[in-house]
């Protein structure tokens, strides 16, 4: 999650705040921020293009990311990652080829959406075309104006005629998921978070589904919008529920969440939120806000993936868990430690530096939650897969693998780690911890960014491991 430092002289700009709050209570205010829906229904017909993620894109090795929120800063930390994987292919071996899923948060999903449309010209182009812009441009960052007042009391600054259209027309060039789609690797999983509900909403089919929405015709600039929507500084964007004349049927998986014993708190929540979506008594439109704000490390969606897919094996198809040999999760973390100077006296901290530092206390702790939580889950997995390949008869791997030979039941490997500041020393990490979470930054601040995640990376002791698994075969 990025907290745009918008706000200059707090203290004025919430007695105007509060000031204005109490008139347009008594009076009404006329301004309305607001983003129209824009997704389709899903209708009988098949869409044009391609509809849906691609299955079975998994080979021998497998790697999968997840990209932190944290503004422009975390968006060229997870750029450095993909530079220095493409660095660190062994000979032979195309470790960028490798990426089968990337899953998102608010600045981590500009790279991410990015990747997914363009593949490896992004190494050539993401810099210039994405990082070094000044998104800030066109927006509304300043809270002092009137105007602008009214507009936070309202939903937020900044609707879709800042950051949606600029995103639309500057950098993915009119893209739907469609187009993400239509180059079948890798799947990508953008995460914004359900207002209402206090759910992640991952951009992907199932949830569109529950919307009898297509996702195949939506708009990606919309998408990354949603997962970089910081409540006040931007407008939730808007999606519409179709329920009526829907022409896919409820995942029976809902019910069977929600009457079944409780094993998740988030799956259930996710479960009801589903359930939602196709009662028009109860939900009609739903209100998307920054993925940070229930997940900072995309990693909830794939625990409810897990949860959906029924199987020992899933989110993986039976032929990924047959011919997978190793698998690699990193978690890209570009987010903002602990800062300000308040722990240094006794006063304070002020009501608004409170106000913030209890915000990015619960995200931080969500996330860590999250982590240790997904960690437990990848052991699991791995047990999970082992079990169900050793129950296969040689039949069976061969209609699944092609072949039997060479086969290893027990032959698959999961590495999973994380890439952070953390790890390139106490002093490197302040400086970088001190770069803001805005969404434009001078080239210097950029750079040092992109040469964090390329150092990270390389030095990265689970990615090592991986790469002497592939070298040693």
């Amino acid at each position: 999650m990025n907290c745009m430092s918008f706000l200059t002289k707090p203290s004025a700009i919430w007695q105007r705040i509060v000031a204005l709050g109490l008139v347009c209570s008594l009076l009404g205010c006329a301004v309305s921020v607001h983003n129209l829906p824009s997704n389709v229904p899903f209708t009988k017909a098949a869409p044009s293009g391609a509809t849906g993620p691609a299955r079975n894109i998994a080979g021998q090795n497998v790697v999968a990311l997840s990209f932190s929120g944290g503004g422009m800063r975390a968006a060229a930390f997870s750029f450095g990652v993909l530079k220095a994987l493409n660095a660190s292919s062994p000979s032979g071996h195309d470790v960028l080829d490798d990426v089968t899923l990337i899953s998102s948060v608010s600045g981590g999903s500009l790279t991410a959406a990015y990747y997914g449309l363009h593949g490896k010209d992004t190494l050539s182009t993401f810099r210039e075309k994405v990082l070094l812009r000044d998104m800030e441009a066109n927006m509304r960052l300043s809270a002092l104006a009137p105007e602008n007042l009214l507009r936070v009391l309202s939903g937020g600054l900044n609707d879709r005629t800042n950051l949606v259209s600029w995103l639309d027309s500057q950098v993915f060039d009119g893209a739907t998921f469609a187009d993400i789609y239509a180059r079948r690797k890798p799947d990508i999983w953008i995460n914004a978070s359900d207002l209402y509900h206090r759910t992640p909403f991952p951009f992907i089919p199932p949830l569109f589904h529950a919307l009898c929405s297509d996702l195949s015709k939506f708009s990606v600039a919309e998408a990354v919008s949603a997962s970089m929507a910081v409540p006040l500084v931007f407008s939730p964007i808007v999606l519409k529920t179709y329920p009526q004349d829907c022409a896919i049927a409820a995942d029976p998986w809902v019910e069977r969440a929600l009457s079944g014993p409780i094993i998740s708190k988030t799956v259930q929540a996710s479960a009801k939120a589903m359930q939602s979506y196709r009662d028009p008594g109860r939900m009609r439109y739903v209100k998307l806000v920054d993925g940070g704000v229930t997940d900072n490390y995309g990693l909830a969606s794939i625990l409810l993936g897990r949860s959906i897919s029924r199987t020992s094996y899933g989110p993986l198809t039976q032929r990924d868990a047959v011919t997978m040999r190793r698998l690699l999760f990193l978690v890209v973390d570009a987010g903002r430690g602990p800062s300000g100077e308040w722990v240094l006296e006794a006063q304070g901290p002020s009501g608004l530096d409170a106000a913030i530092a209890a915000t990015d206390s619960a995200v931080d702790s969500a996330a860590r939650l999250g982590f240790d939580a997904f960690r437990k889950m990848m052991q699991e997995w791995h047990s999970a897969v082992v079990e169900f390949r050793c129950a296969l008869t040689s039949a069976e791997v061969r209609q699944l693998r092609g072949s039997v030979d060479g086969w290893n039941c027990q032959d698959v490997q999961f590495h999973f780690g994380s890439v952070s500041f953390a790890s390139l020393g106490p002093q490197r990490e302040v400086e970088l911890n001190a770069i803001a979470t805005r969404l434009s930054l001078p080239t210097k601040s950029i750079d040092e960014a992109i040469e964090a995640g390329f150092d990270a990376t390389l030095g990265n002791t689970t990615l090592k491991s991986y790469l002497d698994s592939i070298q040693k075969h």
